[in-house]
């Protein structure tokens, strides 16, 4: 695949959403945004709306070249606007492109502590296309791209990361057919020098980007994102979908909320668990204590046996001796009243 500019020149796409026309009103606007990147609904409607921008980002995170893309389309659209359900609930987004390859993007703001089992069940339902008559080298590859707004291996972090199927000894592939990426955006200082090849940094600044002064400088770099700034001004003037944004931004504080309880109650089992174990420990040199106190009474309760059997030996040996001189006193009396008989 050829390398990909720091400026792609895919030519900017029509949008898919009759609300979504683009305009130039969103270089006058300062501030905060109404609504971030890492608001899910935002980030699906913003790359459903706008099949250019999918498509460039979907070049920085595949390393691909604006030429290599001629198709992008989403296999699981949404009305945009419409309130979220149980089906909805879930926005990821599932892309087909160049009418071979199944793309799965996700933003995932909130740590549940599942997303490797989680992104492994989207991987695989997604892999199980095969109809009935079908030959298995027709299933189509899949790539399953998370966006984290955490860090899903604290002990190993790394700003892009990708997983394949291999051999363990000999690290050849398995198959090509199955990918895991995670985009972390809590680690852009960790991005190389391919990542920043590709702006996948400036992908990830674009998604944490808080006032339109930040992501205009973005824009100046980037001709996607600069797309993305003009789709996001007018998305966020929808009512509909500000009120979508906005139940989203309820949920989050919702589960933030729940976490942090969680946390705070593991923190203070955490807590608990010390100090059961400190006492664990203490309790544990109390009886190693103990222990040593009894091994020294069962030695000089030893000592002691052994001193009563010496004791007893003599008490034997003194009555021997008693019974023997009686004894010899007796012989002795006889012969001394024979002597005077005679």
């Amino acid at each position: 695949m050829d390398n990909l500019s720091k400026t792609q020149n895919l030519s900017p796409g029509s949008t898919s959403h009759a609300d979504c026309s683009i305009g130039n009103l969103w270089h006058t606007a300062t501030g905060p945004l109404a609504f971030p990147m890492t608001n899910d609904y935002m980030f699906r409607s913003l790359l459903q709306c706008n099949s250019s921008v999918l498509k460039g980002l979907v070049c920085a995170l595949l390393h691909l070249n604006a030429r290599d893309i001629h198709s992008a389309d989403i296999l699981n659209p949404i009305e945009l606007g419409k309130a979220i359900n149980d089906k909805t609930f879930i926005l990821d987004i599932k892309v087909l492109f160049n009418d071979n390859t199944i793309v799965q993007l996700e933003m995932q703001v909130i740590n549940q502590y599942n997303w490797t089992d989680r992104s492994l069940s989207y991987l695989c339902r997604s892999f199980d296309q095969l109809t009935r008559g079908k030959a298995y080298q027709t299933v189509k590859p899949v790539i399953q791209i998370g966006i984290l707004d955490f860090t899903l291996f604290p002990e190993s972090p790394e700003f892009y990361a990708t997983y394949q199927l291999l051999n363990v000894k000999k690290y050849t592939i398995y198959s090509d057919k199955l990918r895991l990426s995670v985009l972390d955006l809590t680690q852009m200082e960790l991005a190389t020098e391919e990542d920043r090849l590709y702006q996948i940094d400036d992908w990830a600044a674009f998604f944490k980007t808080t006032t339109w002064e930040d992501l205009k400088m973005l824009a100046e770099k980037n001709s996607y994102i600069a797309e993305a700034a003009a789709t996001l001004y007018e998305l966020s003037q929808d009512e509909k979908i500000r009120l979508q944004c906005e139940a989203r931004e309820d949920y989050y504080r919702h589960q933030a909320s729940i976490q942090y309880e969680m946390d705070r109650r593991d923190a203070i089992l955490k807590e608990q668990n010390a100090k059961i174990e400190e006492r664990n420990v203490k309790i544990e040199e109390q009886n190693s204590k103990i222990k040593e106190r009894n091994a020294k009474i069962e030695e000089q309760d030893a000592k002691i046996e052994e001193q009563d059997v010496k004791i007893e030996e003599l008490t034997r040996m003194n009555q021997t001796l008693i019974s023997e001189k009686e004894a010899w006193i007796i012989e002795r009396e006889q012969l001394l009243a024979q002597i005077k008989r005679k």
